[in-house]
């Protein structure tokens, strides 16, 4: 590990040299990519010259221990119960950092949020969800634009699609996929009973187009004037667009925008991503027996989550994790489900590459 690390430090100042080039300086595009390999660099190697100079300071003060002094050697007693505990921990967080980086993690995605089971409180609770990402997206600065969205009379929706862009979206919210199961009483239960629905939710990394090349043959593309609420007309024109994949059967509709040419645009980039989310999942199930000794694969037909309201309790079935502070997370603070999961799913990483 270590001397992977010596070798992370020595790239990392070549990079620093790097950026003092003139000859990079002038030229955008590489100066960019040395910028961004740098970045990417920089909490590795400044955890590494931090464990460096706490082992530094734990081997001078054993050193010490050997000293005449009495009171010095009081003092470097104290000074090892300090920072023995403190190069354990960084030398776990070395650990982590050295974890291969997801590569879609960069990306930006599509959200997809649909009612299951519950009728029209299912049909509420995705618009409950939709704001509680919405708002958690503000909050980082992320852009939140709806592609498509179906909805009830009653202020719910049957199902939404929105695309997120931003820094590192996918990282975020890759754990969110699955079933969100909400216990509450219902606006319209008259007796005050308790009625469980479900949600399905759905992430996917936005694919670039090396990764997936849509063949003009392979597609059906129709246009239709978009309907609102009861089927009233919300454009003049015939903008939403529907395109399908005539070898998946797999169809996206986009029809928010007013132009159908942006509609179009956004059809394709999403059916590109619904694409190379299904091979994905193929590549997953070909590896079955590491998909099992995985907990919260991100499968869709997996119950991830439940949102008590009465309880005021938000569960996260796949770490044990249970907080009672689900109004403030469906208010959009969900960074504290967020960073739990990550630092469970980080180390259980750890586990398995230690174990290889």
């Amino acid at each position: 590990m270590f001397d992977k690390l010596t070798e992370v430090e020595k790239k990392f100042k070549a990079l620093d040299q790097k950026l003092l080039d003139p000859s990079i300086l002038a030229d955008p595009k590489a100066y960019q990519k040395i910028i961004r390999e740098h970045t990417s660099l920089k909490a590795l190697v400044q955890c590494y010259q931090q464990y460096k100079k706490i082992r530094e300071e734990l081997e001078a003060n054993r050193e010490m221990l050997a000293d005449k002094d009495e009171e010095l050697r009081t003092m470097a007693k104290e000074e090892i119960n300090r920072l023995e505990p403190e190069l354990k921990d960084i030398t776990e967080k070395l650990k982590v950092l050295l974890l291969p980086p997801d590569p879609l993690d960069e990306k930006n995605i599509f959200l997809e949020i649909r009612a299951g089971a519950g009728g029209d409180e299912a049909a509420l609770f995705v618009a409950d969800l939709f704001r509680m990402y919405s708002k958690f997206a503000e909050s980082l600065g992320w852009k939140n634009e709806i592609l498509d969205s179906s909805a009830t009379g009653i202020g719910g929706i049957k199902e939404i699609v929105a695309q997120i862009s931003g820094d590192k979206v996918y990282s975020r919210l890759k754990y969110e996929s699955g079933v969100h199961r909400v216990q509450r009483v219902p606006k319209t239960e008259a007796q005050g009973r308790i009625h469980t629905s479900t949600v399905t939710v759905a992430v996917l990394p936005e694919a670039d187009d090396v990764e997936i090349n849509l063949q003009d043959k392979d597609l059906q593309i129709d246009v239709f004037r978009a309907s609102g609420p009861g089927g009233q007309s919300v454009n003049t024109t015939d903008s939403a667009v529907r395109v399908t994949h005539i070898p998946s059967g797999i169809a996206v509709v986009c029809r928010e925008e007013k132009s159908q040419h942006k509609n179009k645009a956004r059809a394709l980039s999403m059916l590109k991503s619904r694409l190379f989310e299904a091979e994905r999942e193929k590549q997953l199930k070909a590896t079955t027996e590491s998909r099992r000794s995985q907990v919260g694969t991100g499968d869709r037909s997996e119950k991830i989550r439940t949102y008590n309201f009465p309880q005021n309790r938000l569960t996260d079935h796949r770490i044990g994790l249970t907080l009672h502070q689900l109004d403030s997370i469906i208010d959009g603070k969900l960074q504290l489900v967020i960073d739990p999961l990550h630092a469970y799913f980080q180390a259980e990483a750890l586990k398995q590459a230690e174990g290889s």
